[in-house]
C-alpha cells in the first residue's frame, strides 16, 4: 500500500481508503432506501479488519450511514487507536415523519459531533465533513463556525466538505476563495469526470482530495449484466435501472481492452484511473467483505498517457451522456 498526504494537513492516508456507506446496512428514510441492501455485521467486521491488514488506514463514514450503524461498527473494530484515520460526516438527519432533512445549524453539528465521537469511540475525529452542504449553508456561516469551534476544542483535527455529485463547483469555489476547510470529497470515476479540473485547482490551493464512487455503484467492476436487479432496500434500484444498465454496459465496452492490455481487472483499471489524476489524495471504494478489500487493493498501476487520453476522450464522446442521465434519475 502506498500513502499520500491529505492536502496541507499532516494526515498521511492510504491511497485506497475504505468507503463505509454500505456496511451501515439497509436503512430507510420512509420508503426511500438510503443503504445498499442487506449486509452482515460479521462480514463487515471482517472487511474492516482485512482492510487494515492490507494497509488501509483511512476509513470514511457518516452519521447518516445506517443511521449511525456504520460508525458503530468502525468504533467497535478500531476504537481510539492512533494508527487509523477516521473521517465522518454531518448534516443529514431524519425528520419525525422519517423524511430526509439537511441540517447545518451550529447546534445540530455540535451535538451530532458528540454522538459520532461516542459511536466511533474516539477522543477526536481526524477529518470531519459537511455532508453535501449547499452554497446557501456556507454563506449563512453557522456550519463553518461550528467546524472551527470543534477544531479549536480538539474534537476534530481537520474539516472539509463532501461535494454534490453533479455540480460540485459553487461550494468548492466558495471555500477555496475564503480559505475555509482542509479538503473536499467528490465523485470521480471513468464515467463521471465532471470534477477533474476542480480536483487540480483545489489541490493546487492546498486542499486534500478524497475521490468517492470510483467504481460507480459497482458498475465499473464488470460484475453487472443487463439483467442485474437490486432489492427494494438498495438505493441502486432506482439509480441503476435496467434501461440505464443496458446503455452503460454498451458504452463501456470500448474501455475494457485497456484492462486486458495491462492484464488487470476492470476494478483495478477503474481505481488506477482515478489514482492517476493529479491531486487525488485517496480513493474510497465501498467495501463490504474481506474479498472486496483484497480486490480493491491489488494491481494498481500507472497508466500510460495515451490510455488516460483515451479515457478522457471516451467521456467526451459518450460517457458524459450517462452522467446526464444519472442526474435525472437522482
Amino acid at each position: 500500500m502506498k500513502y499520500r498526504k491529505l492536502g496541507n494537513t499532516d494526515l498521511h492516508i492510504s491511497e485506497i481508503g475504505f468507503g463505509a456507506w454500505a456496511i451501515g446496512g439497509p436503512a430507510m428514510a420512509g420508503n426511500i432506501p438510503i443503504g445498499w441492501g442487506d449486509v452482515n455485521d460479521v462480514d463487515s467486521t471482517e472487511a474492516l479488519k482485512a482492510s487494515f491488514n492490507l494497509g488501509i488506514n483511512f476509513y470514511d463514514t457518516a452519521d447518516f450511514y445506517g443511521l449511525g450503524h456504520s460508525e458503530e461498527l468502525i468504533g467497535e473494530v478500531f476504537g481510539n487507536r492512533n494508527d487509523v484515520i477516521i473521517a465522518t460526516k454531518v448534516g443529514h438527519r431524519l425528520n419525525d415523519d422519517q423524511s430526509i432533512a439537511l441540517d447545518y445549524t451550529k447546534d445540530h453539528i455540535l451535538k451530532a459531533c458528540e454522538k459520532s465521537l461516542s459511536r466511533l469511540k474516539r477522543d477526536a475525529i481526524d477529518y470531519y465533513q459537511l455532508h453535501s452542504a449547499k452554497l446557501q449553508h456556507l454563506e449563512n456561516g453557522e456550519c463553518i463556525e461550528a467546524m472551527e469551534q470543534l477544531k479549536r476544542e480538539g474534537k476534530i483535527r481537520y474539516w472539509g466538505l463532501s461535494l454534490n455529485t453533479f455540480n460540485p463547483f459553487p461550494e468548492a469555489e466558495f471555500l477555496i476563495k475564503n480559505i475555509f476547510g482542509d479538503g473536499f470529497q467528490l465523485v470521480l470515476n471513468v464515467i463521471n469526470q465532471r470534477a477533474v479540473q476542480l480536483t487540480e485547482k483545489a489541490s493546487k490551493a492546498g486542499y486534500g482530495i478524497i475521490a468517492r464512487m470510483p467504481i460507480q455503484f459497482g458498475l465499473l467492476t464488470g460484475k453487472f449484466s443487463r439483467e442485474t436487479k437490486f432489492e427494494k432496500n438498495d438505493h441502486r434500484k432506482f439509480r441503476l435501472t435496467q434501461e440505464f444498465l443496458t446503455q452503460a454496459l454498451s458504452d463501456l465496452e470500448d474501455l475494457w481492452p485497456i484492462a486486458e492490455k495491462y492484464q488487470i481487472s476492470k476494478t483495478s483499471l477503474s481505481l488506477s484511473f482515478v489514482l492517476n489524476l493529479a491531486g487525488v489524495s485517496t480513493v474510497i471504494p465501498g467495501i463490504k467483505t474481506a474479498r472486496q478489500a483484497k480486490l480493491n487493493t491489488e494491481k494498481l498501476i500507472q497508466l500510460e498517457d495515451s490510455d488516460m487520453d483515451f479515457i478522457y476522450q471516451l467521456y467526451a464522446d459518450k460517457l458524459y451522456k450517462l452522467v446526464d442521465e444519472m442526474e435525472k434519475l437522482g
